[in-house]
C-alpha cells in the first residue's frame, strides 16, 4: 500500500484558513505534474494535501487487490489497463483520507487539472446552490441531455445529464455522506473509476455536475497516466464477448434517466 503525505504546500503558517481541503492525486512519477501543481499553489495561496497515489504500471496484475476482473469484463465489454487500476485506488485513498480527517467536505483533484483563483469560491457557491449534493463534478468531457436544476451565486448552472458516461474525476467536491457511501459501495473494482463514480442510482447517493467546467487542464494532460487509445483497443473483448457490456448499458441508460427524472 502506498504510503500517504502532507506535501510542503501546506506548511504556510500565517495562511488563512482554508474553507475547504483539497486532497491532490499524484503518483511518484508524475514529478512535472507536481511542479506544476505547486506552481498554482504558489500563484493562487491554495494548499493540498498530496494522496502518493497509486502507480498501476508498476504492480503487477497478480498483485491487484479487490478487484473482480469476472464482472468488469461483463460490465464493461475488456478487461481493466493498469492505469485504469491506479487511478480507482487512488482515488478511494483519497476518499478514505478525508474520511480520516474531521471534515465534513472536500475536493478532490488530479494532477493534471489547471485550477483558477476563483475555483474554491465557485466550489463553495455550487454547494450552497445544491444543498443535498454529495457530490458535485466538476470537469466532465460531454454534457448530452444536461438538466438544469440551480444556479450559483457565481454563475455556474448545476444539474444532471440524461445520457452518460460523461467522463473525467479530475475534480469534484465530496461531502462526508457521499464519502462514506462510495466507499462502502465501491470497495471492489468492476468498472473504471468515472464510469463507476457517477452512478448514483447504484451507489444512493445525490451526484450533481456544474454545466460547463470551472477548472481546466495543464498542458500536461498530453502525457496520460491511464492509457493510450491503442492500449484500450487491446484490450477490448471480441464482438461476442462484448454482448453483456451492451446489455449492462442498456439497463443503466433507462436507470440513469429515472434518477435524472426523480431524484432531488
Amino acid at each position: 500500500m502506498c504510503s500517504m503525505s502532507v506535501t510542503a504546500l501546506a506548511k504556510a503558517p500565517l495562511q488563512p484558513a482554508q474553507p475547504i481541503p483539497i486532497y491532490l492525486i499524484n503518483i511518484d512519477r508524475a514529478a512535472d505534474r507536481l511542479a506544476e501543481i505547486q506552481r498554482q499553489s504558489s500563484e493562487f495561496g491554495f494548499r493540498f494535501e498530496r494522496i502518493n497515489g497509486v502507480d498501476g504500471a508498476l504492480i503487477p496484475r497478480a498483485q491487484w487487490i479487490d478487484v473482480d476482473h469476472a464482472r468488469f469484463q461483463r460490465r464493461h465489454g475488456r478487461t481493466i489497463l493498469p492505469g485504469e487500476y491506479g487511478c480507482y485506488r487512488s482515488h478511494m485513498m483519497a476518499l478514505r483520507q478525508f474520511l480520516a480527517s474531521s471534515d465534513e467536505i472536500a475536493v478532490i483533484i488530479e494532477d493534471d487539472v489547471a485550477l483558477g483563483g476563483d475555483f474554491l469560491d465557485r466550489a463553495m457557491a455550487a454547494k450552497e446552490a445544491a444543498p443535498a449534493a454529495d457530490l458535485i463534478k466538476f470537469v466532465n468531457h460531454r454534457w448530452h441531455g444536461f438538466r438544469e436544476m440551480a444556479s450559483s451565486q457565481k454563475g455556474d448552472v448545476i444539474g444532471r445529464c440524461l445520457f452518460g458516461p460523461q467522463g473525467s474525476t479530475a475534480c469534484y467536491l465530496v461531502t462526508r455522506n457521499g464519502a462514506e457511501r462510495i466507499v462502502k459501495s465501491l470497495t471492489v473494482m468492476s468498472l473504471p473509476w468515472d464510469v463507476a463514480i457517477e452512478r448514483g442510482w447504484d451507489t444512493r447517493i445525490s451526484i450533481f455536475t456544474t454545466r460547463t467546467n470551472i477548472v481546466g487542464f495543464s498542458q500536461l494532460k498530453g502525457i496520460t497516466m491511464v492509457g493510450w487509445r491503442r492500449d484500450y483497443r487491446a484490450a477490448k473483448s471480441s464482438a461476442l464477448r462484448r454482448i453483456p457490456a451492451h446489455l449492462f448499458r442498456v439497463s443503466d441508460f433507462f436507470r440513469r434517466m429515472a434518477y435524472v427524472l426523480t431524484k432531488r
